[in-house]
C-alpha cells in the first residue's frame, strides 16, 4: 500500500474514528483502525462491534492494500505534522511508515485479515430526513437516557417510525422522560415495535449529523440502526429488549398550569441549585399567584432563596425536584416560555414549550 493524502482530508478521515475504537482493551485489535488504499480512495473502517465507521477520501493511491494500526497514534502523529501531502506506505510486517518531508516514522501494524469483519447491509429502504431534524431530536431526548447498567432496556433512545406520528424519540431513567414527535414528509416505512439505540450511537450519530448539511439516509436492519451521509456511514446495534410502555409515566389532567420565562426560570434555578446538596440537587419550588419562590437549603453549605414572576392563579403550592432534572428540559428547549403542569406536590410535573405538545417531558417530583 502507497498513497498520498493531504494532512487536512487524513485528518477529516481518522478523527471521527477516535470516540469509536475500543479503549478498555478486551479485544486488542480494536484499538487500531483499518485503512484500505482502493482506486483515488483511501477508507477508513473502526468499530468497536457496537458501533461501526467507514468513510472514504480522495488520495493519490500508487500501491493498493490495506493494514490495520493504532488510531491513537495515527491520528497523534497527523495532527503535529504541518499542512500539505502525507505519504503512507505499508512494509514488512504490517508496519506503516509514514513521511513528510525528512520526517519518518514506522508504526507497528496489524494484518487486515485478524481485523474483525466490518458489518454489511443489503437494506435498499432508507429513508430521507433532513440532518438537523433529527440531531434536534437526539438532543432532546439523549440527557433523559438511564446509566444504570442493570436496567440495560433504559441505556438508549427508543425510536419509533410510522405513517401515522412520524419519527417519535423517547428516553427515560425512572426519573424524567422527555418525549419528542416530528412529522416527516413522504414515509413509507415503519417501525412497529420501536428500536432502542444506544447512547454512544446516539452520540456518533450527532458527530455525524454536525457535518451534514440537508438531508441524512436511515434504515434499521435486522439489529442495525444504519446512517448515511456522503461518503460516511455509522452502524449501530441495537439494544435488545422491551421498552416500557412510557405513555402510562406521562401524567394526564394535571390541574395547576404555570406559564414561566424560561430565561428567568432556569437563570434562577443555577443560582438557587449551587446551595443544594451535590448529590440530590433538592430545590423546593413555592407557587402562589402571580410569582414562584425557588428555595434550597444545605446545612453544610447554607442556603439559598429567588423569585420569578409567573403567570398562575391556582392554589398555593409547595413541591420539590432535582434542580439539574428541570435544567437539562430547560436547556433542550428552545421557546422563550414554558408550560409547566402539576397536580400536587406527590405528583410529577410536566413542562412543555409553550403551547406546542410535540414535545414533552416529565419531572418526579422529591420529598424535601
Amino acid at each position: 500500500m502507497k498513497v498520498e493524502i493531504e494532512k487536512k482530508l487524513l485528518l477529516n478521515l481518522i478523527g471521527p474514528t477516535q470516540n469509536i475504537v475500543e479503549k478498555r482493551n478486551t479485544m486488542p485489535i480494536l484499538v487500531n483502525i483499518l485503512l484500505e488504499a482502493e482506486g483515488d480512495q483511501l477508507k477508513v473502517f473502526a468499530t468497536d462491534l457496537e458501533v461501526s465507521l467507514t468513510d472514504q477520501v480522495e488520495a493519490q493511491v500508487s500501491q493498493t492494500g490495506k493494514v490495520a494500526v493504532s488510531a491513537k497514534k495515527l491520528f497523534e502523529i497527523t495532527k503535529e505534522l504541518r499542512d500539505g501531502p502525507i505519504r503512507l506506505v505499508k512494509k514488512e510486517n504490517n508496519w506503516l511508515q509514514i513521511e513528510q518531508g525528512k520526517y519518518r516514522s514506522q508504526l507497528v501494524g496489524v494484518s487486515a485479515d485478524e481485523y474483525p469483519i466490518f458489518p454489511a447491509y443489503s437494506s435498499q429502504s432508507f429513508l430521507k430526513v433532513e440532518a438537523s431534524v433529527l440531531k434536534e431530536m437526539i438532543d432532546k431526548t439523549i440527557y433523559s437516557v438511564s446509566n444504570d447498567e442493570t436496567r440495560y432496556h433504559l441505556n438508549g433512545v427508543f425510536f419509533e417510525i410510522s405513517q401515522a406520528s412520524g419519527f417519535k424519540m423517547v428516553a427515560t431513567d425512572g426519573h424524567r422522560l422527555s418525549l419528542i414527535s416530528k412529522n416527516v414528509d413522504g414515509l413509507n416505512a415503519s417501525v412497529s415495535q420501536g428500536v432502542i439505540i444506544p447512547r454512544k450511537g446516539l452520540h456518533e450519530i450527532k458527530k455525524v449529523l454536525e457535518g451534514s448539511i440537508g438531508n441524512v439516509e436511515i434504515a434499521i436492519e435486522g439489529s442495525q440502526f444504519i446512517v448515511r451521509s456522503g461518503k460516511t456511514t455509522l452502524m449501530i446495534r441495537l439494544i435488545e429488549g422491551k421498552y416500557p410502555n412510557y405513555q402510562q409515566f406521562i401524567p394526564t389532567k394535571l390541574t395547576q398550569k404555570i406559564l414561566i420565562d424560561r430565561e428567568a426560570f432556569l437563570s434562577s434555578l443555577k443560582k438557587v441549585s449551587m446551595m443544594a446538596n451535590e448529590k440530590s440537587k433538592a430545590v423546593l419550588l413555592n407557587v402562589s399567584k402571580g410569582r414562584m419562590e425557588i428555595s434550597s437549603n444545605n446545612p453544610e453549605l447554607g442556603d439559598a432563596k429567588d423569585e420569578i414572576e409567573v403567570t398562575y392563579s391556582g392554589n398555593d403550592l409547595k413541591i420539590g425536584f432535582n434542580a439539574r432534572y428541570i435544567q437539562d428540559v430547560l436547556t433542550a428547549i428552545n421557546h422563550e416560555q414554558v408550560d409547566f403542569e402539576l397536580n400536587d406536590h406527590l405528583s410529577p410535573g410536566l413542562v412543555r414549550p409553550h403551547n406546542d405538545t410535540s414535545y414533552t417531558c416529565v419531572v418526579m417530583p422529591m420529598r424535601i
